[in-house]
């Protein structure tokens, strides 16, 4: 009975383990996303940091990256820069891979 609930208690402590790390990851992406955008919306320094923390925020509205794909978009919309939504998508998964690279680092 104990090696049963020892390997439970194992696959808990894994799976949280594992979507601590994702939610981390996705926070990473996030923020280097916030930093991109705000280059190309031409803020820098400490105006483009604190963009980028309302995109990692804007991840916590509801489950998925659709809240991030929108916030972005409009900002672009607002400040007309003619980026699609396709165009936002790639650059999300690009930026995935580089925010787990880092955070294998």
């Amino acid at each position: 009975m104990t090696s049963i609930s020892d390997r439970e208690k194992a696959f808990e402590n894994k799976y949280q383990h594992d979507e601590e790390l994702r939610f981390k990851t996705e926070a990473r992406r996030n923020k280097l996303l916030g930093l991109w955008a705000a280059d190309l919306m031409g803020l820098t320094g400490d105006a483009a940091d604190e963009y980028a923390k309302t995109v990692v925020k804007a991840d916590l509205i509801e489950p998925g990256e659709d809240d991030v794909k929108r916030k972005v978009l409009k900002d672009f919309e607002s400040r007309n820069i003619d980026k699609s939504e396709h165009q936002l998508v790639r650059m999300m998964a690009e930026l995935m891979d580089e925010a787990k690279k880092q955070m294998q680092e």
